[in-house]
């Protein structure tokens, strides 16, 4: 295909569209602007002892052939086409964020069949290439994304890498597909968490870490300590967190993992009340963080930057009892967490900035705010359930140890209950 493109040798390509693609010349005739009959007959030319099939030379029917059938331009020698550009702008997260889900999920992993059926071969760098964009892809919707539809995605994702496992490939191809699957098995663990599913979301961090091991892949074992810090966080187990904070840095030195592994420490700290171990781990995952080039894509679950940072040092401040500190971080958080449209692009870090702030609010007396903050931050869209309801019972706590005799109190109590309750569900299946 991509030699039929390259040769303009349109025929062919409308021949292997219908043979490996199931297009039909009519669709096909109907994308480009011509007659069915004359699809059939480029197509069927050769095959059908006619000799040399006839071409297609003139630039404006090459252009009408390579945009109706949305051909990338530079496989067919031409710039990027006007419509690829559209969708590179598209795809920008700080304009549209939501396009990244569209282009992303299981429609790669059908390009990625459709390259290995083509080329025939088990696996190729193509289907290799398409299978790593639609992992970013996933990764960066993370933040915003209902989790149910990246569930599904992410098990799809699982579902197609690991029968390619199956197949004949170099020992270098089984490394690159090994490698995807330890990243699919860590976001997948990730959104399992977010939605109650406690040992589902153990089973796939410890697949992650196996294959992390399997693999030599640094940093996928420590996104899987990383990971287990975070179930340790939320499920107030200090010492655990901290031995798995030291086990990632063992893993990985170089990549930002080990910024949220400082963070991290930095939480668990703040909890035990060692404020001296707070300030350390703040100030050594900052260090790294300023050693680290900005990433072009911040939003990527699995890369840290700047940004993130304002809301680590918010739960270490509400912590301490600064309460000052913690509401400035709290409004930049919510700051940087809402696009130009006002839209958030990260709901959830938005959501506990504001129950930050509720924090503060009722520690100096202002009741009603700290019930609208909280109320409002338990109704986000998106969220994690364990990270959430961590500081939610913060929260409170604080109200009730203040003012136990208010309704908004009482009130407020019963939501994060509720809640609770409905989090306390069986794990489903993988």
């Amino acid at each position: 295909m991509r030699s039929a493109i390259g040769n303009h040798d349109f025929g062919e390509v409308f021949r292997l569209a219908r043979l490996h693609g199931n297009i039909s010349y009519a669709k096909i005739a109907e994308a480009v602007g011509y007659k069915r009959e004359h699809i059939g007959k480029m197509a069927r030319a050769e095959t059908e002892g006619r000799g040399v099939r006839p071409r297609i030379t003139q630039h404006f029917k090459i252009l009408e052939v390579v945009d109706g059938l949305r051909i990338p331009g530079h496989l067919a020698g031409l710039t990027a086409r006007p419509w690829e550009l559209e969708q590179r702008a598209d795809a920008s997260p700080s304009e549209d964020p939501s396009t990244l889900l569209e282009q992303g999920g299981s429609g790669f992993w059908d390009v990625a069949e459709l390259l290995r059926r083509t080329e025939m071969s088990n696996i190729n760098s193509a289907a290799l290439e398409s299978i790593e964009q639609g992992i970013d892809q996933l990764a960066r919707a993370y933040p915003y994304a209902d989790a149910d539809y990246l569930h599904q995605r992410t098990r799809n994702g699982l579902q197609y890498v690991t029968k390619q496992l199956e197949g004949r490939m170099t020992l270098r191809q089984h490394r690159e597909l090994l490698v995807d699957a330890g990243w699919l098995f860590l976001l997948n663990a990730c959104v399992q968490y977010d939605r109650g599913q406690r040992e589902a979301a153990n089973l796939s961090k410890a697949a992650a870490l196996r294959i992390g091991d399997e693999a030599g892949h640094g940093e996928i074992k420590a996104w899987a300590w990383e990971i287990e810090a975070w179930f340790a966080l939320t499920q107030c187990r200090w010492p655990d967190m901290l031995d798995a904070v030291e086990a990632g840095h063992v893993a990985d030195q170089t990549h930002s993992v080990g910024v949220q592994l400082y963070a991290h420490k930095a939480r668990a700290a703040a909890r035990m009340g060692n404020a001296r171990l707070v300030r350390d781990s703040l100030d050594a995952g900052r260090a790294r963080l300023d050693r680290l080039p900005r990433p072009d894509h911040p939003e990527h679950h699995f890369i840290i930057d700047p940004d993130k940072w304002d809301f680590y040092e918010m739960d270490a401040y509400r912590l301490l009892g600064d309460d000052e500190r913690a509401a400035t971080h709290a409004r930049s958080v919510i700051r940087i967490s809402t696009g130009p449209d006002g839209t958030e692009i990260s709901p959830m870090r938005a959501a506990e900035a504001r129950l930050t702030l509720g924090v503060a609010a009722a520690r100096t007396g202002d009741v009603e705010e700290a019930v609208g903050m909280g109320t409002t931050a338990l109704a986000a869209d998106r969220k994690s359930l364990p990270s959430l309801l961590l500081v939610a019972n913060e929260l409170d706590r604080e109200l009730r140890s203040r003012y136990p005799r208010e309704t908004a109190t009482r009130d407020f109590h019963e939501r994060i209950t509720t809640i609770t309750r409905g989090a306390e569900q069986p794990d489903l299946p993988f």
